[in-house]
């Protein structure tokens, strides 16, 4: 993630939309307060040593030969053997809290699970069955002959946000007293890094890796016999290709040389790239069109955070506490808990407020990036073009949106492979969500700013945590007519019966013909340039779940 925009309410969410860059690595953060410029030193730390004295790698080799008689087995292939697929808790190595804020805060759920709650920030994890409408578990349901998979966006990075690095300048150029439960603030530094994957991170992303070769391990083959390897794509920034990088791990094994061919796009302006397609659409840049979701978030934050601002600020004197302030609390648990196993923020607060801060996110992702904003639909269009290309192996004509004609080609961009993985950011797949017409996820529509409305079809902890990952799968069904399509996320599976031609069906499946004519009528119908490129203003509550700017 990486725009940081400040409004004058005082919360600033961020999405993954970086126009600024960050250095990988910093000892001091200096924050700008009310005129004030603090710098803040915490207790970071840079590793490897730039020159350690004990480096000989000549007296390490890697291999130094004898490795031992070895003869690969059979390749797993969970998605076409097995009676179900195998579920992910998304939580192994995190420490929850002991225990939650006292008070009427308790969670109606049975089993409260913090790491489910933290919306865009929660680990990656399988959804319940029926999460998106279809009440089935994925199962093989014939041969699984062609498989896509969009992993994922960039898995943990613990950067600091707008939000908990400003805190932690506020408390800094403060003088600060706590007690209670907030004692710990008195000796409190901030030690979150810059833009790098904390070792969780990484381990999400092996993990993802080694899920998709249990399942769709059997694919290899294919390259095999034709003698060719796969060809993974991802874009230049640092956590991305890191991202893609601990991914291959999984998947592959170490070494990864001569496994795989990995593609690595440029994410910067002037460079078209549908793995970052907001580089090159002009009016990304502007706060009035994009990110239109930190106004309303901020409305729901001021309500749900309102006890929890008058109770702690008891516990706190020399700052007077804000909303802000205490959604930084929060945020600061989350990237405190993934970058250094534990934090003590996350006991601050009830459960309620935890399904609070879970519905803040939705809020903010909604409006900003997917069903309920004006630039979404174009935004995704450009992968939607890419992927009707690989379906019906058949060349973009017209490069209008977000693709790049160079790296069109039959080297960078093949045909007729079993396998294709994309790794981008988790904005970009909802964008991608959102082009594709998925509108089962946006069935109960605009998000409220007041309450958090019962059975939501749209939660961001579902559809886009960290390390987020979409399958679409082709199959073969003896009890269906033709190649069948079958789009899964984070092992849920989306109905495709609300695109155009595609029938009802208990599996979620539906016929790659009339799919591909479907996507085709949504990219016909959705105009880069006028999206992207022209002035228009977002009329007074305007409203939409198209991901459109419908009134133009």
């Amino acid at each position: 993630m990486g725009s940081d925009i400040k409004y004058p309410d005082g919360v600033g969410h961020e999405l993954d939309s970086p126009r600024i860059q960050r250095p990988t690595a910093l000892r001091t953060i200096t924050a700008f307060f009310a005129g004030v410029v603090v710098t803040l030193t915490a207790k970071w730390h840079d590793y490897p040593a730039p020159s350690p004295t004990n480096a000989f790698p000549s007296a390490f080799p890697s291999d130094v030969g004898y490795p031992g008689p070895t003869h690969p087995g059979a390749e797993p292939g969970v998605a076409a053997t097995a009676p179900a697929y195998p579920l992910h808790s998304g939580s192994a190595h995190l420490v929850p809290p002991p225990h939650f804020a006292k008070g009427k805060g308790k969670s109606k759920k049975d089993k409260f699970d913090i790491f489910r709650h933290w919306g865009t920030l929660s680990p990656w994890y399988s959804v319940e069955q029926g999460a998106f409408g279809v009440d089935f578990q994925p199962r093989s349901s014939g041969d699984v002959s062609d498989h896509w998979s969009t992993p994922p966006a960039s898995a943990w990075s613990a950067s600091p946000r707008e939000v908990p690095a400003g805190f932690a300048a506020r408390l800094r150029s403060a003088n600060v007293t706590a007690s209670g439960h907030l004692r710990f603030l008195n000796d409190w530094t901030y030690k979150l890094g810059q833009e790098g994957l904390t070792p969780f991170g990484r381990a999400q992303l092996f993990d993802l890796g080694v899920s998709m070769r249990m399942r769709y391990g059997f694919l290899l083959k294919n390259f095999t016999a034709a003698n060719i390897l796969p060809v993974f794509r991802t874009e230049s920034q640092n956590r991305m290709l890191a991202s893609a990088q601990n991914f291959a791990l999984g998947f592959f094994g170490y070494p990864l040389d001569n496994q795989y061919q990995q593609v690595v796009t440029i994410e910067a302006s002037g460079f078209n790239n549908t793995l970052a397609p907001y580089r090159s659409c002009g009016n990304n840049a502007d706060i009035t069109k994009a990110y239109r979701g930190i106004s309303p978030s901020n409305k729901w934050i001021a309500i749900y955070l309102e006890k929890a601002v008058r109770r702690l600020q008891k516990h706190i004197s020399g700052i007077k506490l804000n909303a802000a302030d205490v959604f930084a609390m929060q945020e600061m648990c989350a990237y405190e808990t993934v970058a250094l196993g534990f934090s003590k923020f996350c006991e601050l607060f009830t459960e309620k407020e935890w399904e609070g801060f879970d519905y803040a996110h939705d809020i903010n992702f909604w409006y900003g990036v997917s069903f309920g904003s004006p630039l979404s639909k174009a935004l995704g269009i450009g992968y939607v073009q890419e992927l009707v290309s690989r379906l019906t192996q058949t060349p973009i004509e017209i490069h209008n949106s977000s693709t790049n004609a160079t790296l069109h080609n039959a080297v960078t961009f093949p045909f007729g492979h079993s396998l294709y993985v994309d790794a981008t950011h988790e904005v970009v797949v909802m964008n991608v969500l959102t082009a594709l017409g998925l509108k089962s996820l946006a069935e109960t529509g605009p998000l409220p700013t007041d309450h958090i409305p019962e059975g939501l079809s749209f939660k961001t902890s579902q559809v886009a945590p960290f390390a987020t990952n979409v399958q679409f799968q082709i199959l073969s069904c003896s009890s269906e007519v033709g190649p069948q399509i079958r789009v899964i996320v984070n092992d849920g599976v989306v109905p495709l019966n609300v695109l155009e031609g595609c029938p009802d069906n208990r599996h979620g499946m539906c016929p790659v013909d009339a799919f591909a004519e479907a996507q085709k009528e949504h990219i016909r119908t959705t105009d880069w340039n006028l999206v992207c490129n022209k002035d228009w203003k977002v009329p007074e509550g305007w409203n939409t779940t198209s991901g459109y700017p419908d009134w133009i």
